[in-house]
């Protein structure tokens, strides 16, 4: 089974509706799991709330401190977009999706961007020989 790591600064937005998204489309054909340099004490509220709005919940998600075990364990490894001087050193072939931050932008841009990660999480399932639902 393909395993993912999707990585932010505080996992608490992107990085958390990317792993609920995936394992929601995988089909549990794959797994996604989140982690974050410097996470926040809780998922940010709207990312739970936009996330519901397709079905997917994410509100029992914790935020968590990326480890060395996280990254070994990771077929593909996806930088959420958290800039060079924040985001964590991978000791391996990473993907940065360069997601905008959309934290203080209000519910529309959280939407924008949920909808924006849906569309890499699909063409990501593709990449990884997973048909996502249709």
């Amino acid at each position: 089974m393909k395993r993912v790591l999707f990585v932010c600064v505080e996992n608490a937005c992107r990085s958390q509706m990317a792993e609920g998204l995936f394992n929601a489309l995988s089909g549990r054909k794959a797994v996604a799991k989140s982690a974050g340099s410097m996470p926040a004490d809780g998922v940010d509220p709207a990312a739970v709330q936009v996330m519901k709005e397709v079905g997917v919940d994410i509100s029992k998600h914790k935020p968590k401190m990326i480890t060395a075990e996280m990254i070994n364990d990771a077929d593909k490894v996806i930088l959420m977009g958290c800039g060079g001087n924040v985001c964590p050193i991978v000791p391996k072939e990473v993907v940065d999706w360069q997601i905008e931050d959309p934290v203080g932008k209000g519910m529309e841009k959280f939407r924008e961007i949920r909808d924006l990660i849906r569309r890499k999480v699909e063409g990501l399932l593709v990449e990884l020989g997973i048909e996502p639902p249709s």
